[in-house]
């Protein structure tokens, strides 16, 4: 089985996907490239009411006025409801329980991050021996508030970038304060590896257009986490594949000077006297946020996803993103003459998904 989306959770589709795999019908992913939903930043519109008033909105009613929209949208009536924010857990309008599986939307960082380490676990058991995982993770900040509503955690307040509905924390949670950053990609870091997986390296995806933030105590956030981690301790890791651009310094004798001693008898490091057109890629990656029209807010852009498949796959393996989201990693493995397997909880994706991987021209044979 290659190239195919499983619709539905991935705790679920993954467990599918292993029970193909040892029965035969599909093949192990060499890697997985993936970047899941954040810790209290976003709302996908999952969840169920119970009982209560069906034709309760379950929101707490606040609107975006033209005169105060500052968004640039001509149009200001799309923004109406985008000040709107769901209630957590009950509605107080009708008495309605709230109730909602999905991942991110988790009581405390500990219980999101525990639902992490099972969607990984279900990866590891997926991948082959030296098979890798590099996880684009980002971090939240603790705002809590005594009733139970939230301002949304985004920077963006263009229609692209906002769900329908938006997360609250009305839970007040032990030893984090309002304002502290909560540290979610390292919280993940540690707890993947204390399950088993070696955590490799920490890359720094910094955003040379990051979103414009308000605020006047801190600087504006700019990067991201890629965490490299590895089934076992022998892994595949293609480094040539995404060496980058030495500068040239032209080929240099450095057998005279200061510090070379003719009487000492040490020889001249053979590599002085060589040119290195190419060196290792290094571990801070500028990459700048496009968004793709069309696509949900949460899209990470080609160029990040890229030296990740080349440097943890070979042509025709195949890549596996249980988070597929619009198909960004699909888009690329496709394009470098890879394979993929998706996992995306929203089957209203899969046209968004198809869009874009159909735009990659037909790659040659292997």
């Amino acid at each position: 089985m290659r190239d195919k989306v499983l619709f539905g959770d991935c705790r679920e589709t993954l467990g599918t996907l292993h029970a193909q795999i040892t029965t035969g019908i599909a093949e192990r992913p060499r890697m997985c490239v993936t970047s899941p939903p954040y810790y209290g930043l976003r709302d996908y519109g999952t969840a169920t009411w119970v009982g209560g008033d069906p034709n309760c909105s379950h929101r707490r009613d606040s609107k975006v006025k033209p005169e105060n929209c500052n968004t640039g949208h001509k149009n200001h009536d799309e923004m109406s409801g985008v000040g709107d924010a769901i209630y957590k857990s009950v509605c107080p309008k009708c008495g309605a329980i709230r109730q909602d599986s999905q991942i991110g939307l988790e009581q405390t960082p500990e219980d999101y991050v525990k639902e992490m380490v099972k969607v990984f676990r279900k990866v590891r058991d997926c991948l082959t021996e030296d098979g890798t995982l590099w996880l684009n993770i980002g971090d939240s900040y603790y705002n809590y508030r005594s009733d139970g509503n939230y301002p949304k955690q985004t920077v963006s307040k263009t229609r692209q970038d906002l769900p329908q509905s938006t997360p609250v924390r009305g839970n007040k949670l032990e030893g984090l304060k309002q304002k502290d950053l909560i540290g979610i990609p390292w919280m993940l870091a540690f707890a993947l590896r204390a399950d088993g997986w070696y955590l490799r390296q920490d890359i720094i995806w910094h955003k040379p257009n990051p979103m414009p933030e308000s605020v006047k105590d801190r600087c504006t956030k700019a990067h991201e986490y890629i965490f490299l981690l590895s089934k076992s301790k022998k892994y595949y890791y293609d480094n040539e594949a995404i060496k980058e651009p030495a500068k040239d310094w032209g080929t240099r004798d450095r057998t005279k000077g200061k510090y070379h001693n003719p009487g000492s008898g040490l020889q001249p490091h053979s590599g002085l006297t060589k040119s290195y057109p190419k060196k290792n890629k290094r571990s801070v990656w500028s990459v700048t946020v496009k968004p793709y029209k069309g696509a949900h807010f949460a899209t990470y852009p080609e160029q990040l996803v890229e030296p990740c498949i080349l440097a943890g796959s070979e042509k025709g393996d195949i890549i596996l993103d249980p988070f597929m989201g619009s198909g960004t990693t699909a888009m690329v493995a496709k394009k470098n003459s890879r394979s993929y397997i998706g996992c995306e909880l929203r089957e209203e994706y899969a046209s968004l998904q198809t869009d874009r991987i159909m735009s990659i021209p037909a790659q040659l044979p292997l």
